[in-house]
């Protein structure tokens, strides 16, 4: 199959993997045979590793695709453009992950570590691979077992422990966390070349997060010196893992096998060995950090967007009933939403003031996005790189951010063994290598084995205690605030409590020349933000004819460093003991996660975040002005600190039956940033299966991976929408003969279960492909054609800004791209789905304002339904999947499947699409201690 190296729009998470035409397999193989190096690792060790306290019996498994190897040196990244071969390690995991898709239905107990590793403490001796003690230490070894090459870390000092720790990551992501570092800095066009995506990738997280070296420095000297002993501990903790980093960089330079991406991207020479790899310090992990927090765990924005439609909803239909349509279409709190904690209770949380205060909205056609980038040359003035910067503002700006990630936990009431039985884990894409890494790191006051973003593992962030194992999904609630600045002066002064202030300016420099690994043509430019005590300027406007700047501040900006804390305690196990020690810990973590909890006795639940106390009669979904009556109560604009919601207010929950989340509604009247949060969302997959099993009780590990299995291939407007579509179409006999045949085929589908999947492993076929060709190419018509005319052209354009209409697999429009397996989070399923119930005369709670398929009319409505599957019907599979970087026109296997984002020189296969966590667990712990 061809490995080809995408270039999509949405693949701007990668370092280009192109080679000039010269690098043919003869001239390949002349360069291999001067390049191989031995790399220093010691035989393996006749006795495994010491087996810590693990309470798991046997019963904990995980996974994460492609491999745990994603360093390759130069010689293998020749090899693997060539010939396609691989590096140990590098994808063997990719099979027995993407086997599980048509591998579940047969799914026993017994045959789940077909498809996952045995996540068990230790290391049998007869599966140790190699053993190391990094820098020649007496005081930490490195075990990799023989099948994934996990490397197992255990230490006889804390400080060999985290210096193990560093070093293995670095053996294993090196290069990843070199680009990763330098796109949390703004610099990774300088770093790694100047492709469009690279400039997109830079300049979408730099906006947010301008920081200079003194903010980097300062938001580490903050944290420790806020949290005590942890603080302290979690410093020397970083300072150890940073020089196991920096060992092997000099291990690696001077034995000449570290990764050959530093010699495609010319900071190294292939001969010579001249140049530097350089040294890992404190604010680099900042860096990085503002980069995971950024894109998973930074709920709200949006709110000038929310603001257009707004506008544009009391422009069609006046200030009162404009409101009351907005409202329904945004869905705050829709009764008929599926929740994570379902047992009643309401944790309100950025809820509509009776009587809004401080709003600020812009005048009609005043709002003007603020240029970031400046003074462009070369490449990077080409249309190419003008569109990676659109997108790149559009990604940042949105509160349509990256959800991902799902959890099923059930409670051992309802268990077959009567200890709880979790599966869950983070969908954080897919790439090559993945941006999160496995380890077991066991020492003084550390025993945890799981995954951690690739150079930030001093500590597992997700995974399994020796009794007890956590998860996490993004949960999006609002903690950044819109703010409205009046300009005084020039269009660089504000009002900061009635006194005209100077903003800060702050910039980044690029420049670049092709490369071997990117053959972007030279060019340069300027980012530049303006920053307030209010954070960032993002747009102009006018308010009532006054000239003002709107800015995001968000409650974790500045504190990108904080939650180390949380997740210093997740891996001490003389800390958590049970499910409120868990909830503690979490509730040290200022990013907006959902965290889960299992051991053999219970479950729990947390919802974290640095929620801000807003000011009485603030509405959160709007920009407000820039005044102290307005501003977060207790704010201190020179630490960005303010009085954040307690932990009894935040949605949390022990021991209830069962726990489900895929980015869905917390908990009742808990509002989150991006919309869509209706009667049918993602999360209902999971409901309903794991509901069900509930009800029926003796559920198993096998049982519960089989649900999350069966999610994974639904096709959510299939399962939960269209049987009302075609009870509208089917209210009358459907005479059309072009008609009849589509919802034949629909209907066989439906009966078939809905699902994309295979005809066969394998196959690269669809079983019932007519059907589901037919459903993306009507999916979106409809919509159009149901809402548009009732809506008028500028209103539903403005709502689909503030949701898109769809997220199919295929879907490249959609906030994660084409060929990134997350699907089905955002959508116009829900408006669709209450729209149509009405119109069949059904009950439906928390209806939109207004009906408009047919303009309420069954007949009518059936008549646009008709009409528009008719069009659908007339695409022709090359229309429908019009073919990309990666696959052909009418592919329609190859448009949903799932592709490993190159970031490095390493490609891997495509694999069949799924809708699943990356990293995944199944748990089931049998003691307790």
């Amino acid at each position: 199959m061809p490995r080809r190296t995408s270039r999509a729009t949405l693949d701007r998470l990668r370092t280009p993997g192109r080679f000039p035409g010269f690098l043919k397999s003869a001239s390949v193989c002349v360069l291999i045979a001067g390049l191989l190096s031995p790399l220093t690792q010691t035989a393996a060790s006749a006795a495994g590793t010491a087996t810590p306290n693990d309470l798991c019996g046997g019963q904990c498994s995980d996974i994460l695709p492609p491999g745990e190897n994603g360093n390759a040196t130069l010689a293998q990244i020749l090899l693997n453009q060539a010939f396609g071969t691989q590096p140990g390690h590098a994808e063997d995991q990719l099979g027995p992950y993407a086997n599980l898709a048509k591998g579940y239905p047969s799914l026993t107990n017994a045959t789940i570590n077909t498809f996952f590793n045995d996540a068990s403490f230790g290391v049998p001796s007869d599966q140790v691979a190699s053993t190391e003690k990094p820098a020649g230490r007496g005081d930490v070894t490195i075990v990799r077992d023989k099948k994934t090459g996990v490397p197992h870390i255990t230490g006889t000092t804390r400080y060999g422990t985290e210096f193990g720790a560093g070093y293995a990551a670095a053996q294993d992501r090196l290069w990843l966390m070199d680009v990763f570092r330098h796109v949390g800095r703004g610099q990774l066009t300088g770093f790694a070349g100047g492709a469009p995506s690279n400039q997109g990738l830079e300049q979408q997280f730099w906006r947010n997060a301008p920081y200079t070296e003194a903010d980097l420095q300062a938001q580490i000297d903050n944290a420790v010196a806020n949290n005590g002993a942890r603080g302290q501990q979690a410093l020397a903790d970083v300072k150890a893992y940073l020089d196991g980093i920096n060992a092997y960089i000099d291990a690696s330079d001077s034995g000449r096998y570290f990764p050959g991406e530093y010699v495609l991207t010319g900071h190294k020479d292939s001969i010579t060995n001249a140049g530097t790899i350089d040294h890992f310090k404190v604010t680099d992990l900042v860096a990085l950090a503002s980069v995971v927090g950024a894109l998973f765990g930074s709920g709200g924005g949006g709110e000038v967007d929310n603001a257009l439609s707004l506008l544009a909803a009391q422009e069609k239909y006046g200030v009162a009933e404009g409101t009351r349509v907005w409202e329904s279409f945004r869905e705050r709190n829709d009764p008929e939403a599926v929740l994570t904690v379902h047992d009643g209770r309401s944790f309100p949380y950025a809820t509509r003031p009776d009587t809004p205060q401080g709003e600020a909205l812009p005048d009609a056609g005043s709002v003007t996005g603020e240029p970031l980038v400046y003074d462009r040359t070369g490449s990077a003035a080409t249309a190419t790189a003008g569109t990676a910067s659109r997108t790149a503002a559009a990604t940042a700006l949105g509160s349509a951010r990256r959800g991902m990630s799902n959890a099923l936990v059930v409670s051992g009431k309802y268990t077959a063994s009567g200890h709880p039985v979790a599966v869950f884990g983070p969908q954080t894409g897919y790439f090559a290598p993945q941006l999160l890494m496995l380890q077991e790191i066991q020492g003084p006051g550390l025993s945890a084995r799981g995954a951690s973003f690739a150079g930030l593992s001093m500590y597992v962030e997700l995974g399994r205690g020796q009794d007890y194992a956590w998860s996490a999904t993004t949960s999006g609630q609002d903690i950044i605030d819109t703010y409205t600045v009046e300009l005084c002066q020039d269009d660089y002064h504000y009002l900061y409590r009635g006194t005209c202030t100077a903003m800060d300016k702050v910039e980044q420099k690029n420049a670049w020349k092709p490369t071997t690994a990117d053959g972007t043509a030279a060019g340069s430019y300027t980012m530049r933000v303006w920053r307030t005590r209010y954070g960032p300027v993002q747009y102009r406007a006018t308010v009532g004819g006054k000239k003002v700047a709107y800015t995001t501040l968000r409650s974790s900006y500045l504190h990108e460093a904080d939650s180390i804390i949380g997740f210093q305690m997740l891996n001490d196990p003389d800390y958590v003991k049970g499910p409120d020690t868990f909830q503690g810990a979490v509730q040290h973590i200022n990013y907006t996660f959902n965290w889960f909890y299992a051991d053999a006795t219970h479950t729990a639940y947390y919802n974290s975040g640095d929620n801000p106390v807003r000011a009485s009669g603030v509405d959160a979904e709007f920009p407000v002005w820039a005044q102290p009556a307005y501003e977060w109560r207790g704010w201190d604009p020179a630490a960005n600190t303010a009085t954040y919601t307690p932990a009894s207010a935040h949605p949390h929950s022990t021991d209830q039956d069962y726990y489900i989340s895929w980015n869905n509604k917390q908990a009742k009247d808990y509002t989150t940033a991006p919309w869509g949060d209706g009667s049918v969302h993602r999360g209902n997959l999971l409901e309903d299966r794991v509901k069900k099993l509930v009800a029926a009780g003796g559920v198993t590990r096998a049982a519960l991976v089989k649900a999350m299995g069966e999610a994974a291939l639904a096709d959510l407007r299939a399962e939960d929408v269209l049987p009302d579509l075609l009870e509208v179409i089917t209210s009358s006999p459907v005479t059309d003969t072009t008609a009849a045949a589509a919802v034949g085929k629909l209907q066989t589908w439906l009966t078939a279960g809905g699902l994309r999947t295979e005809t066969s492993a394998g196959s690269k076929a669809y079983a019932n492909a007519d059907a589901v060709r037919l459903l993306d190419a009507w999916w979106p018509l409809l919509v159009k054609a149901e809402f548009q005319p009732g809506l008028g052209s500028d209103l539903y354009t403005a709502f689909t800004h503030n949701l898109p209409v769809d997220e199919a697999p295929s879907a490249g429009h959609g906030p994660t791209g084409s060929h990134a397996g997350s699907s089905f989070q955002y959508g116009w399923w829900s408006y669709v789905d209450k729209d149509v119930r009405a119109v069949l005369g059904k009950s439906v709670q928390g209806p939109l304002a207004r009906t408009y398929c047919g303009g309420g009319s069954l007949s009518a409505c059936r008549d646009v339904l008709i009409s528009s599957l008719k069009e659908a019907a007339g695409k022709t599979a090359a229309q429908v999947y019009p073919g990309d970087d990666q696959c052909s026109a009418g592919d329609q296997w190859c448009a949903d499947s799932i592709v490993q984002r190159t970031l490095g020189g390493i490609k891997h296969y495509r694999i069949s699409w799924q809708n699943r966590p990356t990293y995944q667990q199944v748990v089931e712990f049998t003691s307790h201690r």
